[in-house]
């Protein structure tokens, strides 16, 4: 149904394809930048995706100013300040961030503090509450196929002082740029490729079942559900699958323009708790809570599950299958397919197994109805619900 009211913004440019690294000289000079500084992680500049990039920036006479790869897996607003400090520094012009939502999301919050002109990113804390300010030229590199980060207006950071995930709301994150480079996702391992497909699996299906949906997120999470049902095991299975690993970088970008324009739910914000309380990570937490948030919410969105059937069997299936039948239908392919992957990559399928103590269960449930995810998930949940979900995972 569409609603009386809805906004959507999607203002970033894809570069998607074959070569399409060596489009981002070009965009950098088009966007008035000559020193970019460079983002990565420890993992991607030892493994030498980093380098790639950057030589591929160096051929086309517009090096790296600076190159920093101290990002770690759970990024924080400590890590944010420091890089925006050294971008100052070094008089850098331009942001390249070439990594998996952690990086991205880092860089998002660097040009959130530069853009403002702060030195603390926690002085920009809230929900679109900031003018555009000074234009910090961004473009990002995705190396997972996941988060779609790429594509939000939303970055996600830690606050190691209060152990909590903070998320920084504002369509001036958003980048100038994305680059969806088959390469760059070639030698994601196994159990990661899987752990990301089914991280943009629940924004897909978040996306379209939230209360704040509209007609053009729900275009690109169906598209992104049928993507990821048909591909992710493919690429699981035969990483170097080129078209296979490009259908789910489309799919994880689609995913992310979905949620960016209608939000999430409660796998998100049970998700983010688990984050900061028990460290697990963000990707393996959607897989695991996936299948029972759904149960949870399907005596509110039985109609919803039931119109994204056909996107995961095909439409001769689903119509095949009794009306009645269609929602249950949608949790057991779910279902099916954690369990495939968790047999494929050992991706675990409960709490238990993610590292997480059953006594930390109602500390997670504490933060997670304190989450703004929640607010739009299809039915409200108390803390005892929540707390009734976490102990159904474990």
């Amino acid at each position: 149904m569409t609603p009386a009211y809805f906004e959507y913004q999607n203002a970033v440019k894809l570069l998607c394809g074959q070569n399409a690294l060596d489009r981002i000289p070009d965009e950098l000079r088009h966007l008035g930048a000559a020193r970019p500084l460079l983002l990565s992680d420890a993992v991607l500049a030892k493994i030498g995706v980093a380098a790639q990039v950057s030589e591929v920036m160096q051929a086309e006479g517009c090096p790296p100013a600076e190159l920093y790869t101290d990002i770690p897996v759970d990024s924080s607003l400590e890590v944010v300040n420091r890089i925006a400090r050294l971008y100052r520094e070094k008089a850098c012009d331009a942001v390249v961030a070439v990594g998996g939502g952690s990086v991205i999301d880092t860089a998002k919050g660097v040009r959130l503090v530069l853009s403002q002109g702060k030195d603390d990113i926690l002085s920009l804390s809230g929900v679109e509450n900031l003018n555009r300010g000074r234009h910090i030229p961004f473009i990002v590199v995705p190396t997972t196929a996941g988060t779609g980060s790429e594509c939000t207006g939303v970055a996600v950071i830690r606050n190691d002082e209060q152990g909590v995930k903070m998320e920084f709301l504002s369509p001036f994150v958003e980048p100038d740029v994305a680059v969806l480079d088959v390469r760059m996702t070639l030698r994601l391992p196994a159990r990661a490729t899987a752990a990301t497909g089914m991280d943009a699996l629940v924004h897909a299906i978040e996306a379209c079942t939230c209360l704040q949906g509209n007609p053009l997120s729900y275009a690109h999470g169906t598209s992104a559900i049928r993507l990821i049902t048909r591909h992710l095991e493919e690429c699981v299975r035969h990483g170097s699958h080129a078209d296979a690993r490009l259908a789910m970088a489309l799919a994880a970008t689609q995913a992310g323009i979905a949620f960016s324009n209608s939000m999430v739910g409660a796998v998100h914000a049970i998700g983010h708790a688990l984050g900061g309380v028990c460290h697990v990570a963000h990707a393996e937490a959607m897989s695991i809570l996936l299948p029972h948030v759904m149960r949870c919410n399907l005596s509110h969105s039985a109609g919803a599950y039931a119109e994204l059937l056909p996107y995961v069997l095909g439409w001769e299936a689903a119509a095949a299958l009794p009306a009645a039948e269609r929602a249950e239908a949608l949790i057991c392919a779910v279902e099916r397919l954690s369990r495939t992957l968790h047999e494929l990559t050992g991706l675990p399928l409960r709490l238990r197994d993610a590292g997480v103590q059953e006594s930390d269960l109602p500390r997670v449930a504490a933060g997670a109805v304190n989450d703004g995810a929640l607010i739009v998930n299809p039915r409200m949940l108390s803390e005892q619900e929540v707390l009734g979900i976490l102990r159904q995972a474990y």
